[in-house]
């Protein structure tokens, strides 16, 4: 045989060979890593790692490589696809994506990495109590409250053990809301868990999610049924730790000691109106504060958070409201979120005093009778959850439109079946034309979120006289008179009016009520009044006699008399007045004024058949006056 032909059989057979080994090889591919095993095999730090290497790998492995089966390459693509799309969503707060990824790791550690009972406890040291940091401890607690509890673990722990009151702490001379290191002890010594390998592993597998793609030490209270939650926006900024080291060493010690905290020691929660610090918890670095706070608002894509924009207010995948600041427009990276609990938005939940039955009644009636209301009160008194609850009173023939600079009533999640729809402001689209939007979209309803801009004030004064039925909105101002000032400056600065004089009497023309909310030192928060604006109608009483007048000191007495109203009623003018109908007195709720008759007419008049019937009843009861189905009053 020519040995030109045994060279060329020779070298198809190592091609051959080399494919055959390739396919071989690929198929059997699981792409397994060798563990080596050493005394920081089984540290969190370690097995962080692993978990990124395993979950890159697998994401990005190109299964067309592989030599797999048509219908075991579907497979493998929809879980790839699966696991990348779960990857992405659970960085939004999604807890079903979550879910997906925490078992993935789960399954991981226990089938591949080979965690077992014993070398677990070189993760976290769950055998010896004393070694447990309070963070260890309360990662166990709250997780084997969520396993009873669910989503309510947070509150059942701070309920239970009295964590939400005022303490002293130790060089503090005033009491404040805070829950310290030792009490975590504390109860974690008084629970006395039983923890399974399962158990453990669960808690050791949140600790490597939330560092691998959850929000650090926030993470399980975040989804939590709390009010609230944010980050930095305490403690020593490191700006000014590199200045201090230079000219105070003992602040620095201090710092490192951990007797001073730092900006990433910074975690609080609202629950119940109070802001509660956690002071057993820390993001660790300030490093890892600006990885929550660059992850935490970045749902839907709302842009990039700048130095040169240095805040974003976004929602998050499961409607928290996220706002985000950094430096140079903050001193430190901080976050706020902000959690609307849309099952618990009614009037029964939220007012709770003595009289109550009196104070939920008004506020029904107000809402029926499609009058104008302002929700007043300073920051975290519960306007919103308050505007929640009184939207459900608003008939369901009225369709409904919202306005808000962030997402957070949520409507469609209460009312699948209503006619409503939510706008926003955005980048490029302002809150004025957003309303000026929903004049087009047969709204019978505007409900506004917040009047925080002149623009948006101006136009919902417009909006109430002409472009719906009625209007329900909240804005910060502290009492009536101040509601209206600020609504009549807005109407200046927006050259709407010139007049002082007309802006005023424009805004108390549509203005019916105010519902002003509190929240008292203790974090109580409650309905303080209700107002009703009376707008006052200039009489005319001027005399018109001059001409029967036969005497010129006659006509010039008549002329000054004319002068003198004229010019006091222009400097004193009385546009409106105010009275409360009702208000918080010594814990319980009190009718104090009639509604004027006017309001009560036109309440009448836009209620069905049943609730007028049950309203003309109230005002008898309350206040003895009767009116007829038309309003009229006849006693």
């Amino acid at each position: 045989m020519p040995l030109n032909i045994i060279i060329s059989i020779a070298i198809v057979a190592i091609v051959v060979a080399l494919i055959y080994k390739k396919l071989k090889n690929n198929q059997n591919a699981k792409v397994v890593e060798d563990v080596v095993v050493d005394d920081k095999t089984y540290t969190l730090e370690k097995m962080i790692d692993y978990i990124k290497r395993k979950m890159d790998e697998i994401t990005k492995v190109n299964l067309y490589d592989l030599g797999l089966s048509e219908e075991e390459l579907k497979r493998r693509k929809n879980k790839k696809y699966e696991l990348k799309k779960a990857l992405k969503g659970c960085t939004y707060g999604d807890v079903n994506d979550k879910k997906y990824v925490k078992q993935l790791i789960y399954d991981l550690l226990l089938n591949d990495y080979g965690v077992d009972e014993t070398n677990i406890s070189k993760a976290i040291p769950f055998d010896i109590a004393s070694l447990l940091t309070p963070q260890d401890k309360f990662d166990i607690i709250i997780y084997m409250y969520k396993k009873e509890f669910g989503y309510e673990a947070m509150s059942k722990l701070i309920k239970k053990y009295k964590l939400a009151e005022l303490k002293y702490t130790a060089g503090d001379a005033k009491p404040s809301y805070v829950i310290l290191p030792e009490e975590i002890s504390a109860i974690y010594a008084r629970e006395n868990f039983m923890l399974s390998l399962e158990d453990k592993l669960m808690v050791v597998v949140q600790r490597i999610y939330q560092q691998y793609k959850g929000y650090s030490s926030i993470d399980e209270i975040r989804d939590m049924n709390i009010d609230g939650i944010s980050g930095g926006i305490s403690g020593l900024p490191e700006s000014f730790l590199s200045q201090a080291a230079q000219t105070d060493a003992n602040v620095v010690n201090n710092v490192l000691d951990h007797k001073i905290p730092r900006a990433c020691d910074s975690i609080w929660i609202m629950f119940s109106g109070k802001s509660i610090r956690l002071a057993f918890l820390s993001f660790g670095s300030e490093s890892e504060l600006k990885r929550v706070c660059q992850n935490i608002y970045k749902y839907n894509n709302p842009g990039q958070l700048s130095d040169t924009n240095g805040y974003k207010i976004n929602e998050m995948k499961d409607g928290s409201r996220v706002v985000v600041v950094r430096p140079t427009f903050s001193e430190t990276w901080g976050f706020f979120i902000r959690k609307f609990d849309v099952q618990r938005a009614s009037l029964e939940q939220l007012i709770k005093d003595e009289g109550k039955e009196e104070a939920i009644d008004l506020m029904r009636f107000i809402v029926k009778g499609a009058r104008i209301i302002a929700l007043t009160g300073e920051q975290g008194t519960g306007k919103t959850t308050m505007l929640m609850a009184m939207i459900e009173n608003i008939y369901e023939t009225l369709n409904i439109r919202v306005q808000e600079t962030a997402f957070e009533l949520h409507l469609r999640k209460i009312y699948p079946t209503r006619n409503i729809l939510s706008f926003r402001e955005t980048e490029t689209v302002s809150g004025q034309e957003g309303l000026d939007v929903q004049k087009k979209t047969d709204g019978s309803v505007n409900i506004i979120g917040e009047v925080a801009t002149d623009p948006v004030a101006s136009w919902m004064i417009q909006a109430a006289q002409v472009a719906s039925k009625f209007t329900l909105f909240t804005h910060h101002a502290k009492t009536f008179p101040d509601l209206v000032t600020a609504l009549r400056n807005s109407m200046l600065r927006t050259g709407v009016f010139k007049n002082e004089l007309v802006a005023e009497e424009q805004v108390v023309s549509v203005l019916n009520f105010n519902v002003h909310l509190v929240k008292d030192f203790r974090g109580n928060r409650y309905i303080q009044r209700v107002t009703e604006c009376i707008p006052v109608i200039d009489k005319n009483d001027y005399n018109y006699n001059s001409r029967n007048e036969t005497t010129l000191e006659g006509k010039l007495d008549t002329f000054i008399e004319n002068s003198t109203k004229y010019f006091a009623k222009e400097t004193n003018k009385e546009l409106y007045k105010y009275q409360n109908i009702l208000e918080h007195q010594d814990g319980k709720f009190v009718l104090t004024n009639k509604i004027t008759d006017k309001n009560i007419g036109e309440m009448i008049i836009n209620m069905d058949e049943q609730d007028s019937a049950a309203f003309r009843e109230f005002v008898k009861v309350h206040w003895n006056c009767v009116f007829n189905e038309r309003g009229e009053r006849l006693a």
